[in-house]
Formats: structure tokens, C-alpha cells, sequence
């Protein structure tokens, strides 16, 4: 069959984080009990008012189609929002509320960028940057993260990859998976970039509330000299544990959300209406728990930091934000692809191997720590083991 499918389809990957899930499942099917790290995604219930507001919303007949951007109350929650949070101003006119934040990447990128254009992308760095650019038929440049510099996206490094053909640069911060913060004179060397080689910037802040240790989130978006030029890409999944809703969305310039509305218009019409208006409860009501979801995400941060680094052959920076950790197994002597096999099958940990998100990643493993610290501190103690019967065994 495959000679009658487009070859676009062929350049789509699906993400090795939901792969490796599967497996995790089938485990426990089997009867075995798993503990995942594999997954990014918070193991906190989506907030009582947020799906108060669902339910009340469906009662008063909010179940039909709405305006393909987003009823007019988001899109005006979604400015407060932004306002509050990046000290930065766009009308309702542009915004976008999309299915989630993946859909919002999609339509940044279908916006912007053309056939054989080259578009800079983190590496390593969320997959659907890669899968989505390569769907366009353009290509995606790897900039590397490096241990060195904290996992950071330095901007020196990022004009050396600068060519006649680049079109844009995907930002990432707090950075999944490595858990890495840009600081300002980053956001402001990428911003001067953009400026002197005409680029458009697609910043993707989808943690910007995930952050420790007293560090703010810098984003370019702040940064009035480029504003014409920065797409916004952000979603409620991660800050109000909602990744079951499907509801991101993008702010950018008036003529780069009109094309996007006629996108969306064409591919889902509109966004379930219920959840817009669950959207604007969480918006707009009480943000407490937002505090205490990322008091939690530090109190696990350092216990998964501090028992990985106890293990022979791991070496775990601490990240300022997201919640996930990058640590370094080289030291262990196998293939990261293949250790994360061996964790799943002697262990009965999931983890994912960091080239998975680009080659980068190679060398490395990506942990969530999205779960419960005793779990952690289980999880923790099974690779201890795993990890010391395969050195005994080399």
C-alpha cells in the first residue's frame, strides 16, 4: 500500500516516549509492576474549578462550533494572561487558541516556513520540532545543548549555523528534556540574531511556570524589537495538568494568526467549547495550585538528582525548570538505546533514550519525574541494582 501514500507521510515520526509506553503496558498486562519515567506528563488531577467550569459550561449547551480562533472570552483571558505573566500586549485578534500544544508547532511552522527553507532547532529538543519541518520537506539544523553550558542554547552557537537559506529558530525554554533556562542575555543574543540575519523566532513556552531556584523565565517575546517577528507557541497541559483537554495557543502578529485561523478553520473548525470555557476558568481563577504542583516538582527534582548521581556510571546535572532530568550514562558502558531495554526488562523501569530527541541526546536518558517520590525512590533503587548486576556482569 505504501505506493499509494504520499511520501510526506513517511518524514512524520511518531514520538519514542509513547513507543516505549506501550512496552511498559504490555509489561503490565503481564502481571509485573512498572514505575514510568518515560512519560512527560503531571500526575496531578486537572484543578476541581477547571472542570467545574467544564461541566457547567456542557449543562448551558456550549457543545456546539465556535469562532475558528476561539470564543472572544479566551482569547481575552489569554491577553490578560500573557500581560500578567510576560509583560507583554496582543489583542484577541493575535491570538489563537489550538488543540493542544502540538498543534500549535504545527501551525507555527506550516505558517512560516516554505519548501527547502533550513530552520535551527534545539538538539537535543522536543521531537515534533524535527518530525514536523522534515513534513514540510524543509530541513531541520541541529544546534547542539552542551553538558558544558548547562544544556543552554547559546546564541554564538546558533549564528555559526546561520546560512542564506535559514528561515527560523524554534527556542525552547525551560527546555524539555534536558530541564534547561535561558537567561536573559541569551533571549537577547537570539533576539539580535533574528534582527541582523531576518529570521523569525517560534518560542515554545509551554513550561514557562515550571522553574526553580528563584531563576524567572526570560523569554524573547519580550523583547519589543522583534515582536513582529516571535511566535509564541504555549499550553495549558503542563501548568494546569490538563493534557487531556487539547487546548494550546499562539500569540503573534495580527497577518501571521489570520493565515493560522484559516488553517484551523479548514483541519477541526474550532476548539470544543466547553473546554474553551474550562480554559478561560483556569485563566482567570486561583493559581495556588500552580505553586504547589511546582513546590512538589523541586522537592522531587532534588531527590531524583541526588539518587541518580549515587549510581555508578550516572551523572546528573540539576535542572532549573520543566520536570525532567538529562543525566549522562556514558559512564555505565552500553548503548543508551540499549539500556533503556534493559532497565524496561531487568528493572521494570521505563525510561527513554536521549536520542530520542535528536543526536544529541546520544549517551544520555531522559527521566520525568512526574510522579510520587516514593516511587522515585523506588524507581531510583531498582536501576541501583539493575545497574551494579551489569557492571558485575562485564
Amino acid at each position: 500500500m505504501e505506493e499509494f501514500m504520499a511520501s510526506r507521510m513517511f518524514r512524520l515520526k511518531a514520538e519514542s516516549a509513547f513507543v516505549i509506553l506501550q512496552k511498559a503496558k504490555m509489561l503490565e498486562r503481564e502481571g509485573y509492576d512498572v514505575i514510568h519515567f518515560e512519560i512527560g506528563e503531571p500526575d496531578f488531577d486537572t484543578p476541581e474549578h477547571i472542570k467545574e467550569a467544564a461541566a457547567k459550561a456542557l449543562k448551558e449547551g456550549y457543545t456546539h462550533y465556535t469562532p475558528s480562533p476561539g470564543i472572544l472570552e479566551l482569547r481575552e483571558a489569554i491577553s490578560e494572561y500573557l500581560e500578567e505573566e510576560f509583560k507583554v500586549e496582543y489583542g484577541p485578534d493575535e491570538i489563537i487558541a489550538t488543540p493542544g500544544g502540538k498543534a500549535a508547532i504545527f501551525y507555527a511552522l506550516a505558517t512560516v516556513v516554505e519548501e527547502g527553507d533550513e530552520v535551527i532547532i534545539p538538539d537535543p529538543a522536543f521531537p515534533a520540532y524535527e518530525s514536523v519541518i522534515r513534513f514540510l520537506n524543509a530541513k531541520p539544523v541541529f544546534v547542539r545543548l552542551k553538558e558544558e553550558n548547562d544544556f543552554r542554547m547559546i546564541p554564538e552557537d546558533v549564528e555559526a549555523k546561520v546560512t542564506d537559506k535559514t528561515k527560523a529558530v524554534v527556542i525552547n525554554s525551560p527546555h524539555n528534556p534536558c530541564g534547561s533556562v535561558l537567561t536573559r542575555g541569551d533571549v537577547e543574543g537570539l533576539a539580535e540574531i533574528a534582527l541582523r540575519h531576518n529570521l523569525v523566532l517560534i518560542t515554545d513556552d509551554v513550561y514557562h511556570k515550571i522553574i526553580y531556584d528563584g531563576f524567572e523565565h526570560e523569554s524573547v517575546v519580550s523583547i519589543p524589537e522583534v515582536r513582529d517577528r516571535v511566535l509564541l507557541l504555549n499550553s495549558l497541559s503542563k501548568t494546569y495538568a490538563m493534557t487531556g483537554w487539547r487546548i494550546g495557543y499562539i500569540a503573534a502578529d495580527r497577518r501571521f494568526i489570520e493565515r493560522m485561523v484559516v488553517l484551523q478553520n479548514n483541519l477541526v473548525s474550532c476548539l470544543p467549547a466547553f473546554v474553551q470555557k474550562a480554559t478561560v476558568a483556569a485563566l482567570r481563577g486561583p493559581q495556588d495550585f500552580v505553586k504547589k504542583m511546582v513546590d512538589e516538582y523541586r522537592r522531587r527534582r532534588d531527590v531524583i538528582v541526588d539518587g541518580l548521581n549515587r549510581i555508578r556510571g550516572f551523572k546528573c546535572k540539576k535542572p532549573l525548570g520543566a520536570f525532567y532530568v538529562f543525566p549522562n550514562v556514558k559512564g555505565v558502558g552500553m548503548d543508551e538505546r540499549e539500556l533503556v531495554e534493559y532497565l524496561l526488562r531487568e528493572a521494570k523501569v521505563a525510561t527513554l533514550h536521549g536520542s530520542a530527541f535528536g543526536p544529541g541526546g546520544e549517551g544520555y536518558l531522559r527521566f520525568s519525574y512526574a510522579t510520587s517520590v516514593d516511587l522515585i525512590k523506588t524507581g531510583l533503587e531498582r536501576i541501583k541494582v539493575a545497574v551494579e548486576k551489569l557492571q558485575e556482569a562485564g
